[in-house]
């Protein structure tokens, strides 16, 4: 599915300009200068905490304005989200106070959108095998504020928030391993690619999820800051191409990170 939607309700109106209409495609220079205007990625994994069962990343909450009150987002990688697990992650998300999660290797079947107690789900998976799966869970404060959603497959989801005086579309990753076959590889980058480009130009874009990729410490101007861990591999190659060609930079490059965290 390539259009936004919510029971059936396209939302990208008749005024608005895709990404992928503008004039020109900004130069490799503009796009490392112009910082201003940069989409936002979040990309946070980490160990495994204590007392939660079956979760790889502990979640990393960040602000974001929609309309006229803060909201706050996070990530998680949690494996798998079977065997009543949901309750254990709407009761994270409330415990610390997230409006906005990511689910990264869900592991859930099929597709689609349900509400559980004060909670709206919007998940992808593969049809038949219980492998992969994204989901973005947002609580009843900013369930009211989304616009529509688009189901891509099973590594990529988003949801499209009204705001003030801009929307915000938030998308969530799962991206193959390094182990990953490349013709794999390189579907996941022209999905997400073909996502963002449908996305209205005048959008903001806030990308999290698990994305397998080290990035090092090095920074690349209008990408990445100085915190990237690990030594930079072929699948962050990738991502750093992604997000130059996307106008995205990595914001969690930006700060030191927790020594109980492993940025990927």
């Amino acid at each position: 599915m390539d259009n936004y939607n919510l029971d059936n309700l396209n939302i990208v109106l008749e005024d608005e300009t895709l990404r992928s209409e503008s004039s020109r495609p900004a130069t490799g220079k503009e796009q490392r200068t112009s910082t201003s205007s940069a989409r936002i990625i979040y990309d946070v994994a980490g160990t495994k905490p204590k007392g939660r069962p079956a979760a790889d990343a502990s979640s990393v909450k960040r602000e974001v304005r929609c309309c006229k009150k803060p909201h706050t987002i996070g990530t998680w990688n949690v494996r798998t989200m079977n065997q009543g697990k949901l309750d254990v992650v709407k009761g994270e998300m409330s415990r610390i106070n997230i409006d906005i999660l990511g689910i990264s290797e869900l592991k859930w079947t099929g597709m689609g959108h349900f509400i559980s107690d004060d909670y709206h789900i919007f998940y992808c998976g593969q049809e038949n095998h219980g492998r992969n799966g994204v989901a973005i869970i947002v609580n009843k404060r900013v369930a009211n504020s989304v616009l529509g959603y688009n189901l891509k497959n099973d590594r990529i989801i988003s949801i499209r928030l009204l705001g003030k005086p801009i929307n915000v579309t938030v998308i969530q990753v799962y991206a193959p391993t390094v182990g990953a076959d490349d013709e794999e590889i390189e579907d996941f980058y022209v999905s997400l690619q073909q996502l963002v480009d449908a996305i209205p130009k005048k959008d903001t874009i806030v990308t999290r999820g698990d994305w397998n990729a080290k990035v090092e410490s090095k920074s690349v101007t209008g990408i990445t800051g100085n915190f990237g861990l690990g030594d930079r591999n072929e699948a962050g190659d990738r991502l750093l191409g992604f997000c130059q060609n996307s106008s995205l930079f990595i914001t969690n490059t930006c700060f030191q990170q927790s020594k109980r965290r492993l940025y990927k």
